[in-house]
């Protein structure tokens, strides 16, 4: 009787060990998957700030050479508004001397489409 408490004594001792053991190992399992998904979050963060930087650097290159075409164009848009007023000035005398004529001559004339209605 004694041998067999014995060895049921010793059964119940292994499988308290083989049960610490696993719970050993699950917590070993926890640690590496928290410090995997730490290093991930890190790696994560450092390639973020990389892409954040190169599309600074892109957005920058990229709205420089915009302002640089805004620029380009209020002067082109000034020069055009500089013409069009030096050619308003230039005719202005004659289009309206032409428009007077025009007013101030006129001669009434029956359309060729009348038809008198009698």
């Amino acid at each position: 009787m004694t041998s067999q408490s014995q060895g049921i004594h010793q059964l119940l001792q292994a499988e308290k060990r083989a049960k610490d053991k696993l719970d050993e190992a699950k917590k070993r399992k926890g640690k590496r998957l928290k410090q995997a998904k730490e290093e991930a979050m890190a790696e994560i963060d450092q390639y973020r700030m990389q892409k954040e930087k190169e599309f600074r650097l892109k957005q920058s290159t990229i709205m420089g050479s915009q302002s640089n075409l805004a620029e380009e164009i209020e002067e082109q848009a000034l020069v055009k508004i500089q013409d069009l007023n030096g050619s308003y000035n230039q005719y202005l005398e004659s289009v309206m001397n032409q428009l007077l004529s025009m007013v101030y001559n006129m001669k009434p004339e029956i359309h060729m489409n009348y038809r008198p209605t009698n």
